[in-house]
């Protein structure tokens, strides 16, 4: 079995990818903030483990000899455009002390174009408050593309919230930098095929240093 480690794995989408790298065999380790929170994720292919992916400490110590690093980690306590910059620097530098090459970012759709250079949050009359996380999701990118020795990958699900009860489907589209178009109602693409996307890009990558739309 191959070990994969889950920053963030106390979220719902963090969860859903625990659960669908379990379900093909891996070993998990699911890293979280607050272990005594999270018991619930224990089981004999997880082990839970406490650590800050903002740092580089963290970040190498937990990582080391790991297959692969998935990043679903969010905090709404803390400035979107200082955390998940910092948290990606941290794993641009600790991984590679950590031995570990691939790492599979969960990103926001927002980011994603609507025409060539022009993103989601800067349609006008875009809320303030998302477009502050959405940035912070882009200087995190940012951080991603100026990486050497990283092989990641940013997938981005549509921009709106996603059905966290929706029954896996193991089906999904990939597209590039624009929101995806056709298909059905994006609001029923689920975080339980996002979790198949993820640990697809681990188990057979197919994109290497660039952000993917993915979605129905």
């Amino acid at each position: 079995m191959d070990s994969i480690i889950v920053f963030g794995a106390g979220g719902r989408a963090g969860r859903q990818v625990v659960a669908e790298a379990v379900s093909r065999g891996h070993r998990v380790t699911a890293v979280v903030r607050d272990a005594v929170r999270h018991r619930d994720l224990a089981a004999p292919a997880v082990t839970v483990a406490e650590g800050d992916i903002t740092s580089v400490g963290d970040v190498a110590r937990l990582s080391a000899g790991h297959r692969a690093v998935v990043h679903a980690a969010a905090r709404t306590d803390v400035p979107a455009d200082s955390f998940f910059p910092v948290a990606g620097r941290a794993l641009v530098e600790g991984l590679p002390v950590a031995g570990v090459n691939r790492l599979v970012v969960i990103g926001i759709g927002t980011v994603l174009e609507t025409a060539p250079g022009v993103a989601v949050h800067d349609a006008p009359g875009f809320p303030a408050e998302g477009r502050a996380f959405s940035r912070g999701h882009a200087a995190q990118l940012d951080v991603l593309r100026g990486a050497v020795g990283v092989d990641w990958v940013v997938l981005a699900p549509p921009p709106v919230l996603l059905d966290d009860a929706a029954p896996r489907t193991g089906r999904y589209r990939t597209g590039g930098h624009q929101l995806l178009s056709g298909g059905p109602d994006p609001a029923a693409f689920s975080y339980a095929d996002l979790a198949v996307a993820v640990v697809d890009e681990i188990d057979s990558p197919r994109h290497h240093r660039t952000l993917v739309a993915v979605g129905w």
